[in-house]
């Protein structure tokens, strides 16, 4: 399979060089230095298109009289959000998945106006709370603590007589004690023993209190997992979701979210890329399907396609400092790694790489990428054929683009990279590098 078919649609080989968006990665790193996390805009726009598409396609009306039901995509913050990211959720009209109230915040600076922001979160703090309760549209709640919770606090933050006037929508997070496929236990999230959610029991006792509160309780939520590439076990939760919705009562305006988490190729082994319009059509027949044989009228469908909108747009660059051959052991030793992205470290993630000069180079042996930290566990690529490889030489990293500069960390007093946005005809820093200085402008002396 071809790498090149791993990195953003716009990437190219120019003058025996990696481009993206018509600019070369090897200016781009001598200008801003590296580590580098490049964001191309083509690749995120076509994606958002895909899923609007498929939704259109597979997701209108199917009764006689009834209007078309809406469809909407949501943009999960934790794969990768800062102002920029949620400025671009708005050119396409996506809703932003938050998970507390510093997402909520990126959220609202970005411009997200309240009904677009949709909040998750498995053990809400008071402080989440408050916040989604001030500008969200959607609480996603996850267990009937903290539903009770809601109410305790939307009546401090008001009058108590006017709870249901002023909350978010509440959407139920249901357990459905079933997991898709994925490459690691801690990317699963719908099986039995999963800390998210509520069981079947516990979701029909919190959509009773919402009755006997007059909460606006209005949608089902459930997660199975996160980068799975096989649709079809959605159909069963989907099935235990619309028996929920049924007992419930949900009539004309409802919401309804199968989750998302679909994946994206990381290693030319998982090529091709997962088709998103198969996706799209397993869930919406099964909803379509679903609510016609219990009599349910369609409801709203929210996707959460994940890092399936943002991950491929997202290039890594490092800089090699040293080589180190040990027995059959190459290491190439770069200045970034697990700070910036632990998912190696952590799930064990597959990648690939291209030297950004010369990337058709035959690739004449198999060398681990590692970083420049104290930890054993600071490597993102094992045993990976390329090319020869010099000192000084930059190498990218494909599929970068989610779950990296989300989940990275200050270890060993590192300092989070800039991240560039790339579209034709301009480039804008859209996240500076971290100093020295910012590390310390955070601590206070004894």
């Amino acid at each position: 399979m071809n790498r090149l078919d791993l990195f953003p649609y716009t990437t190219k080989i120019r003058n025996n060089s990696l481009t993206i968006a018509g600019y070369s990665l090897a200016a781009l790193a001598d200008l801003y230095g590296t580590p580098l996390y490049l964001y191309d805009r083509a690749t995120m726009d076509n994606a958002a298109a895909e899923y609007k598409s498929a939704l259109a396609s597979h997701y209108p009306s199917t009764r006689s009289g009834q209007r078309p039901m809406p469809a909407s995509v949501t943009y999960a913050g934790k794969a990768f959000l800062n102002t920029a990211i949620a400025q671009w959720t708005q050119f396409h009209n996506l809703f932003v998945d938050c998970t507390g109230e510093g997402e909520i915040a990126i959220a609202l600076a970005g411009g997200v106006p309240r009904e677009h922001i949709l909040v998750h979160g498995v053990n809400k703090s008071i402080a989440d709370l408050k916040s989604a309760i001030q500008n969200a549209g959607t609480i996603v709640v996850d267990n009937l603590t903290e539903l009770k919770n809601v109410v305790t606090t939307s009546v401090v933050e008001g009058n108590a007589t006017k709870v249901a006037t002023t909350l978010p929508d509440l959407w139920l997070r249901l357990l459905p004690g079933l997991a898709v496929e994925t490459h690691h236990a801690h990317t699963q999230t719908g099986q039995h023993d999963s800390k998210f959610g509520m069981t079947r029991d516990e979701v029909l006792e919190a959509a009773e209190f919402c009755k006997r509160h007059n909460l606006p309780l209005n949608g089902i939520h459930f997660h199975q997992g996160s980068n799975f590439r096989d649709a079809s076990p959605l159909h069963d939760a989907i099935e235990l979701g619309l028996d929920i919705a049924k007992e419930i009562g949900f009539e004309s305006e409802w919401h309804f979210s199968p989750g998302g988490g679909w994946g994206v190729a990381y290693h030319e082994d998982e090529l091709p890329q997962p088709d998103t319009n198969a996706y799209v059509s397993v869930i919406a027949e099964s909803v379509i399907n679903g609510c016609k044989n219990r009599g349910l009228a369609l409801p709203h469908l929210h996707l959460e396609p994940g890092r399936s909108l943002v991950a491929r747009a997202g290039v890594a660059v490092y800089r090699v400092g040293a080589i180190k051959r040990r027995g059959e052991k190459v290491w190439i030793l770069t200045d970034g790694g697990m700070t910036d992205n632990p998912r190696h470290a952590m799930y064990g993630a597959r990648y690939s790489c291209l030297t950004v000069s010369g990337p058709g180079r035959e690739r004449s042996g198999k060398v681990s990428i590692a970083g420049p930290y104290c930890e054993s566990g600071d490597v993102v690529i094992e045993d990976l054929l390329m090319p020869k490889i010099e000192v000084g030489e930059l190498v990218a990293i494909p599929a970068s683009g989610a779950y990296h500069l989300s989940m990275s960390s200050n270890y060993n007093g590192s300092r989070k990279p800039a991240v560039l946005w790339l579209e034709e005809g301009r480039v804008k820093v859209i996240q500076r590098r971290e100093s020295v200085d910012d590390l310390l402008r955070r601590d206070e002396a004894l």
